[in-house]
């Protein structure tokens, strides 16, 4: 008897929360929309960053990228781009224990008249590694992983911030 209650006590409470949850205005991430048909994006196919993220737009569908700024609505420009590791903690002997990795990068959005749409704006995304000197190159693959997950960070943070341009202005 006993388990039988306990039982649709469990189910009654797995559909409270799919109710709850549902409710709450939850949904997944989908395709994002840009306010703009064309773009023109300052970065070379070679730059791992640039890269990425024609990659992500182009992935969307909507949005054309150009080859040359005249032909773009609107255009990307980078203003700076730049990696950094900073120490940030020393063990007793002197050594680094730990670092920060600094990844910052700043662009605008304008049109070819020079209208901005987007101030320029700065990007910056920090993430802390241990180090051991006795696995240099594990720490090595472990820098070169973290710059990776940052650029992808960094991507997502551009396709969200060119989604809610306002073009009208």
């Amino acid at each position: 008897m006993r388990s039988v209650f306990s039982r649709q006590l469990t189910w009654l409470l797995a559909v409270a929360m799919l109710v709850s949850l549902s409710a709450c205005g939850f949904t997944l991430r989908g395709p994002v929309s840009f306010p703009f048909k064309s773009i023109y994006i300052g970065l070379s196919d070679a730059s791992p960053l640039g890269g990425e993220l024609k990659r992500q737009i182009r992935a969307n569908g909507q949005t054309l990228i150009t080859a040359e700024a005249k032909d773009a609505e609107v255009i990307l420009d980078v203003l700076s781009e730049t990696r950094e590791k900073q120490i940030l903690s020393l063990n007793s002997q002197g050594r680094v224990r730990e670092y920060n990795l600094l990844y910052n990068f700043r662009f605008r959005l304008r049109d070819a008249v020079g209208k901005e749409y987007l101030e320029p704006v700065t990007v910056q995304l920090k993430r802390t590694i241990t180090f051991n000197e006795a696995q240099v190159l594990a720490k090595e693959s472990e820098e070169a992983l973290l710059y990776r997950d940052m650029q992808s960070d960094l991507v997502q943070q551009i396709m969200r911030r060119l989604s809610v341009v306002k073009m009208d202005q």
